[in-house]
């Protein structure tokens, strides 16, 4: 005789596949409609629903996976491409330091993100549908157990209505009825209990984690747009630094030129060339007037003292009546056409210091 699995004897062995055969021909019974089965509209509706809250919960689940997937790749991507840039920039470059720095803060940006996602939404949503495998056995069981306390009945009911009653197997098939209806309503009261509540709190489980994900993308997205701001303002600086040599070297290689010729005439020097700023005299220089700026991108004023700049305009920076006013990164002035035109800076404003270039 072949040797049992542990724990399991020939007799529990036994006794289980005459379950299995009485379950299978009372179920046979009650689809031929020989025999009336047990009916729970309402718990046949909860266990809807709870079907229908698995597979919805699993699908979030998986959704969510792929869009920390999505959220891996796109750092994998933001890092190679911040990494190449930090490798380009060379030493002598403005603001490497802060560069490098950028990178890291980037990266680390990245991972929290990642983290805090798995962390607060992820997570959740794991611990919550550890809770179905569980509760879908005992929900199977109840169902077997349902078609044993029919079977039971039905059993205990032919004995009673037999020609010959045999006072012996009515008791027995009545103690049998009434151990499948304890168990049957056991299970049947917990699942009962149990599965409105599990429903109701689907809500909360939704509403923790996509407010967890808001929260975090719209924390990631602020900080994101810092960094992004910071490299801005490191090539804007950088574009300076690279025109500032530029006109360096063009004015070494003019100085040079005015030199020569000064040695090849023998007449006295003429008086040097009046400024383009000032187009003549001191007094053609508005009021306060410091500097002179070109603008390298537009701005749209956006209020009333702000000054609009296009490409290539050039304007007059003025001293603000009150240095308290003066807020850090804006400057005020005149469009220089304006002004030379009609002597006036009644229309002057302010404007993004990091929107012109000085000349």
């Amino acid at each position: 005789m072949a040797e049992m699995g542990k724990g399991v004897t020939a007799g529990k062995l036994a006794i289980n596949v005459q379950k299995r055969l009485t379950r299978a021909q009372e179920k046979v019974m009650q689809k031929l409609g020989k025999a009336d089965e047990t009916r729970d509209v309402a718990f046949e509706e909860m266990v809807s629903n709870f079907n229908k809250q698995m597979i919805e919960g699993s699908k979030l689940q998986k959704d969510m996976k792929a869009y920390l997937l999505a959220v891996k790749t796109m750092h994998d991507a933001s890092r190679r491409l911040q990494d190449c840039l930090a490798e380009m920039y060379e030493p002598d470059w403005f603001g490497k330091e802060e560069m490098d720095a950028l990178t890291e803060d980037t990266d680390t940006l990245w991972l929290d993100y990642h983290q805090n996602i798995t962390d607060k939404s992820l997570n959740t949503l794991d611990s919550y549908l550890t809770q179905f495998p569980d509760i879908k056995t005992r929900i199977a069981k109840r169902d077997r157990k349902m078609v044993d306390f029919d079977s039971a009945r039905h059993h205990f009911s032919s004995l009673q209505k037999g020609k010959k009653k045999d006072e012996a197997k009515i008791a027995k098939a009545e103690e049998e009825l009434g151990k499948a209806q304890k168990i049957f309503e056991e299970l049947n009261v917990e699942l009962q209990d149990e599965l409105p509540v599990l429903f109701d709190n689907r809500v909360g489980v939704y509403v923790n984690t996509f407010q967890g994900l808001a929260g975090h993308q719209e924390k990631f997205h602020k900080e994101m747009g810092k960094l992004n701001q910071n490299l801005n303002d490191i090539m804007t600086k950088l574009e300076e630094q690279r025109e500032i040599k530029k006109g360096g070297s063009e004015a070494a290689t003019t100085e040079e030129s005015a030199k020569s010729e000064e040695a090849n005439h023998s007449e006295a020097a003429s008086p040097p060339p009046k400024s383009a700023v000032t187009n003549g005299s001191d007094g053609d220089l508005p009021p306060g007037f410091i500097y002179k700026v070109k603008a390298v991108h537009e701005y749209a004023a956006t209020d009333g003292d702000e000054l609009e700049l296009k490409v290539g305009d050039s304007v007059l920076v003025l001293a603000f009546e009150n240095p308290d006013e003066q807020d850090d990164g804006w400057l005020l002035g005149v469009q220089e056409t304006h002004w030379l035109q009609n002597k006036d800076i009644s229309i002057k404003g302010v404007f993004p210091e990091n929107f012109t270039q000085k000349v």
